[in-house]
């Protein structure tokens, strides 16, 4: 009995130390994750004329003010306690785009105020609406706080007839927007509506090399909530992220990344 634990122990050894030769080398070392850390120097977007009110849009206000931190050598860009309606925000390097408590960034419903641009979709060569929230290219970039970021997601949406009330579902067609021949589903326009009948909407092709041939469906082709696209050492913290049109949170070939 002793000679048989010795040996089902002896074993046990050399399938251990089989197992260990058979890893890498360092595939026990967890990689470094580079942190991010920011100026103490603080842009208020109300020095740049935001208003409050969730009418005024304060598309402007944010692009001065991310552009004046990044300008500084860095810092914070404050959002202050209120409800803010923007356009999309492109982030730049250095910069942290903070968010104060009760700060409610309600994103604009209004398709037009997003441009079709060259992005990547679901892994392919593609054309969609500018994210709400953008980098590209950046090192050393923030979005943090304890505000809300609302992305106004329903003016996007398709919405089924049989997912709804009939009272819903006729106070819904009553209010505008496009349905479909079988009359059981209802788009916000008609380009919305229109590409659902196209074959691979919104990707790059020899065919469709370029953004304009896809203007006619631009309203199909909803934007993400946050696309940061090879940038380096990034920090999400504290924010809330919610009614985002399509992706949520997509960090795109980026390193370094902390949430």
């Amino acid at each position: 009995m002793i000679i048989k634990k010795i040996f089902v122990g002896a074993l046990l050894g050399l399938a251990a130390q089989a197992a260990a030769a058979q890893l890498p080398a360092g595939a026990a070392t967890l990689p470094i994750v580079k942190t991010t850390s920011f100026r103490p120097d603080t842009f208020a977007i109300t020095k740049y004329g935001a208003v409050a009110d969730g009418l005024t849009s304060n598309t402007a206000a944010f692009r001065q003010a991310v552009a004046a931190c990044s300008q500084a050598g860095g810092g914070v860009v404050l959002v202050p306690a209120g409800q803010w309606l923007t356009g999309p925000v492109e982030l730049k390097s250095n910069v942290n785009l903070h968010l104060a408590a009760g700060a409610l960034v309600q994103f604009s419903g209004k398709m037009a105020d997003y441009q079709l641009i060259k992005t990547s979709w679901e892994g392919l060569a593609a054309v969609r609406n500018q994210p709400l929230l953008y980098g590209k290219d950046l090192e050393n970039v923030a979005i943090t706080g304890a505000g809300i970021f609302d992305g106004a997601g329903p003016a996007w949406y398709m919405v089924q007839k049989a997912r709804t009330l009939e009272g819903e579902w006729k106070k819904l067609v009553a209010s505008g927007g496009f349905l479909n021949e079988k009359q059981d589903r209802w788009y916000p326009t008609a380009q919305a509506l229109k590409g659902t009948t196209v074959k691979e909407g919104g990707v790059l092709s020899a065919e469709k090399p370029n953004v304009a041939d896809f203007a006619e469906i631009k309203d199909y082709l909803r934007p993400d909530m946050l696309v940061l696209d090879g940038c380096r050492r990034i920090l999400l913290e504290g924010v809330t992220f919610q009614n985002s049109p399509a992706w949520t949170l997509h960090p795109l070939l980026s390193q370094d990344i902390t949430i």
